[in-house]
């Protein structure tokens, strides 16, 4: 048996999860996820850049090694899976919470306020009384997960002013993106639209610190890593700051067309272990 020697060159690949190293079923799969790990024993620098919070990130790659820390919540913060503890932590302002909340009212808006306790559980708290479709299939699918506690029905607290690490909302791709556009001619923040991959009518919102997104967290790592080189894989509107910072960007065959365009490579859909055998291929050789 040969045994393989690391090129000089140090690379760190970045892949968002959903429609892109998951699979059709929002799953890693066997494959993809035993490809990952052997890379990672043999020192490949693999880790992930997501909306979600480490509630989800956790199951999803149970069983998998990967390293370095995740990064979660569109880069709000980062996930050391190690230590099961929060890395650089960005909350919002307090002046543009209040101006944020307002906002949403205006519109008709109801977003999840993602607060982070001083004892670094997430409580996520919505306060409509009640919660359109969308809404309530993403609560069915995350309640009872042990990072994170949701508080339906109930406005934030007071703490949420000065520990909010997210503003997240769905609905009506028209009501989040008009939204949106008001916030960017009118906030520092940062902030993400896009539609749904399934069903392009709903609409996402994500509100952060500014400074905040993938871009910025997938330097900060590479920084800290020590790497020379940064290979993103991504497939929906979100993931273009995160190529334009990347040394190679990856979109995969079922990526948006504007992501498509801002590739590099495109490779096979996500359901073919695509970014997990493109890694494999690339760190080999």
């Amino acid at each position: 048996m040969t045994t393989y020697i690391p090129k000089q060159m140090k690379t760190l690949y970045v892949s968002d999860m959903d429609g892109t190293l998951l699979s059709s079923d929002s799953m890693v799969s066997r494959r993809s996820g035993e490809i990952i790990s052997r890379l990672t024993t043999q020192g490949a620098l693999i880790t992930v850049a997501t909306a979600r919070t480490p509630a989800t990130v956790e199951p999803l790659l149970r069983g998998i090694l990967t390293s370095p820390p995740a990064i979660v919540m569109t880069g709000a913060a980062m996930w050391d899976r190690r230590e099961q503890a929060y890395r650089n932590t960005y909350f919002l302002p307090e002046d543009e919470y209040q101006t944020i909340s307002e906002l949403c009212l205006r519109y008709g808006v109801a977003p999840f306020v993602y607060v982070l306790s001083p004892d670094m559980h997430l409580d996520v708290y919505h306060a409509a009384p009640k919660m359109n479709r969308p809404e309530a299939c993403f609560v069915q699918e995350r309640s009872g997960l042990h990072l994170k506690t949701f508080h339906l029905a109930t406005p934030a607290p007071e703490i949420a002013r000065s520990r909010t690490l997210l503003l997240f909302a769905m609905g009506s791709r028209r009501e989040v993106e008009a939204v949106a556009a008001h916030l960017r001619e009118n906030s520092n923040c940062y902030v993400s639209c896009y539609p749904d991959i399934f069903n392009p009518e709903t609409g996402y919102l994500e509100i952060f610190a500014p400074g905040v997104s993938k871009a910025d967290a997938v330097l900060r790592l590479k920084a800290s890593t020590g790497a020379d080189r940064v290979v993103a894989f991504g497939d929906n509107l979100n993931d273009l700051p995160m190529f334009g910072v990347a040394d190679l960007a990856v979109a995969v065959g079922n990526a948006l067309p504007d992501v498509k365009d801002a590739a590099d490579v495109v490779i096979d859909p996500n359901y073919t272990d695509s970014v997990a055998r493109f890694i494999e291929s690339d760190f080999y050789n």
